[in-house]
């Protein structure tokens, strides 16, 4: 069956439909990696965006039980070049147009993606709904509704879990507060033997102090990080209380904590292949992006953060590190799922900070 996915500049690609029946809204994005499209379809950071994939071929390894970053996918909408309808490969259990049709997310095939990215990539964002399959829309009446319905602003209440639950472990006590968390961050948490208390958005600084962590880890997330100014609240209280660790939404939230700003990237960073420079040892690393907001770092002076990494397509904010309290932060991904795990290793430089506040702790 045929779908439309229609822009609010009145650009219009028909394809064909796949996955759920429905229509969907959202923010059209477009990601750049050539693999992973389940780890992307179920990361919640995606919440609100239809997302379009740049490399044409998706689904040709399916899905299987072991890769979900999230239970249940938050993105609006995926759009490819070509969806396989028959998946190959030992692990998979279901195919894309099936894991789809399953969580009621809407596919679209069979159009012109470079197109599509080479739009956004001039215009920028843009907001966008994937028709009904089937349905013969009338455009102007949908661009008009397009221009008219404003993006969501509550995506970190949508995705955030509600109350707080454990993932035990024999090692550093850890908190971490779920802004839209990518389980990636916890697999790489448990494997260093932590004690991780995953915790909701709006719980308050006392209520994590209370539960006496070593650390606190600020997750990933959607969204612009204005839109939650009593998690920058929380974060400012928690700073010089505990070693704090934070990725990419995280990132931002300290950033503003500390009296940076933060702006919108003209069509944002998604991708399993973006250069970061490490400004400390100089080194390159190739990381796994996913964010449309970032650091403005010519409102750094006076907040007491330097900056530790430098994305070098662009020039913008990838690192920030705090001159008196043991904290840092990173716009990327760590934890990668999807993506390569150069940058992995930070993961260790947090539990050694943790281990040298509590000594420091002891001989005080």
């Amino acid at each position: 069956m045929k779908r439309y996915l229609i822009l609010e500049d009145g650009t219009v690609f028909a394809g064909e439909a796949f996955g759920a029946q429905t229509a969907s809204f959202g923010e059209v994005v477009f990601n750049t990696s050539m693999t992973g499209y389940q780890e992307i379809l179920s990361d919640p950071s995606y919440c609100g965006q239809i997302v379009t994939m740049t490399y044409p071929l998706q689904g040709n390894y399916g899905i299987n039980s072991d890769d979900f970053e999230s239970i249940d996918p938050a993105v609006k909408g995926m759009v490819v070049r070509e969806a396989a309808d028959f998946p190959s490969n030992f692990r998979s259990t279901m195919s894309l147009s099936e894991l789809l049709e399953k969580k009621g997310i809407p596919g679209i095939a069979g159009i012109d993606t470079r197109k599509l990215t080479r739009l956004i990539r001039v215009n920028g964002s843009i907001k966008g709904i994937l028709t009904a399959a089937g349905e013969e829309p009338d455009v102007e009446q949908v661009v008009e509704k397009l221009k008219e319905t404003p993006l969501p602003t509550d995506q970190v209440a949508q995705v955030s879990i509600t109350r707080p639950y454990p993932s035990p472990g024999r090692g550093k006590r850890v908190v971490l507060i779920d802004y839209g968390m990518k389980h990636g961050i916890l697999r790489e948490l448990n494997k260093r033997k932590c004690d991780v208390i995953v915790v909701p958005h709006n719980t308050s600084a006392q209520e994590i102090l209370a539960w006496g962590p070593d650390g606190v880890m600020l997750s990933n997330g959607p969204g612009d990080p204005k839109n939650v100014p009593e998690c920058v609240e929380v974060v400012g209280e928690l700073l010089g209380e505990v070693p704090i660790f934070g990725i990419c939404l995280g990132h931002q939230l300290f950033a503003r904590a500390c009296g940076a700003e933060t702006f919108k990237l003209k069509f944002g960073h998604r991708g399993g292949n973006h250069p970061v420079r490490d400004l400390v040892t100089g080194k390159i690393e190739i990381t796994s992006q996913n964010h449309g907001y970032a650091v403005d770092e010519e409102t750094l002076q006076g907040t007491r953060l330097k900056v530790t990494h430098s994305a070098l397509n662009d020039g913008t904010n990838e690192g920030l590190a705090h001159l008196d309290y043991p904290a840092f932060t990173v716009q990327y991904h760590p934890e990668s799922s999807p993506g390569p795990e150069d940058s992995n290793y930070l993961f260790d430089r947090f539990l050694e900070m943790m281990n040298a506040q509590r000594k420091e702790q002891q001989h005080a």
